[in-house]
């Protein structure tokens, strides 16, 4: 299991280095789908506004995400935010206002080259409350009882130890903490062809598991208050792949979903 979890972290972590480098996600590069979707497009069709696109650095939205976690994560003056799986940085870059000078904004994410972009991103929009941090969503480098909330946007679903993240999750989260991710959940079984697709991990389909397991894992972690806010077909084009035969049966298959929850 240990070796099977080393080995998908390796493609995912190749799949999102690469698509670093291109600057786009993996449907509009055509490095790991077809489509010719642009990410402001994708963004858009899952929650970002115009204005949100607009207000970022050029090259910080690549179209990774399913969801605006930031939309819904109520943020204030002073808090400290915590994004899983930040990416090139678009949510953390959308958090950075909101919580202003005497908040902070950390992102995590495993991929070397995507901390790189974002840094430089920071740099490029003169950011002074945001910090990127290398790291792993099942071992967060961050102290315990530190964060105030905690945002991510279709990257738990990557992860091949879900449960591990909700407990590092738990253990960072300060006592009132929310929890506010986006995410992709699979509604019925995907066909084992789009299950063993490397391209359809990269892509966010095939580490998707079942709506109430993903739940299960939050409500286990020790979270209370653990409610679906928004649920919506994931748009069937954005994952599109010549490889990918079967999107009938997958596009009723995934959802994506807000899902929040408190540590008491």
């Amino acid at each position: 299991m240990k070796k099977e979890i080393r080995e998908i972290k390796k493609i995912v972590k190749e799949g999102y280095a690469k698509i670093a480098r291109q600057g786009a996600s993996c449907c509009s590069s055509g490095s790991c789908c077809q489509s010719a979707i642009s990410p402001d497009k994708i963004s858009a069709s899952v929650g970002y506004s115009d204005t949100e696109m607009k207000s970022v650095p050029e090259g910080a939205n690549l179209g990774l995400g399913c969801g605006n976690p930031v939309a819904i994560a109520s943020l204030k003056e002073g808090d400290v935010v915590l994004d899983l799986g930040s990416g090139a940085g678009f949510d953390a870059f959308l958090a950075s206002p909101r919580v202003g000078k005497n908040g902070r904004v950390i992102g995590v994410d495993m991929t070397p080259e995507m901390i790189e972009k974002a840094r430089v991103n920071a740099q490029k929009g003169n950011y002074k409350n945001i910090e990127f941090r290398l790291g792993e969503i099942e071992k967060i480098p961050v102290e315990d009882n530190s964060i105030d909330v905690i945002i991510s946007n279709c990257v738990i679903n990557l992860s091949p130890d879900k449960e591990s993240v909700f407990k590092e999750a738990f253990r960072v989260l300060k006592s009132g903490g929310k929890l506010m991710v986006s995410d992709l959940v699979l509604v019925r079984e995907l066909p084992d062809i789009i299950k063993e697709s490397v391209e359809a991990y990269v892509g966010c389909l095939a580490g998707a598991i079942m709506k109430d397991d993903y739940l299960s894992f939050i409500k286990k972690a020790g979270f209370r208050d653990v409610e679906v806010v928004s649920q919506a077909n994931y748009p069937v084009e954005a994952m599109a792949n010549d490889k990918q035969e079967n999107l009938k049966d997958v596009e009723n298959s995934i959802a994506s979903i807000k899902v929040s929850a408190v540590k008491l």
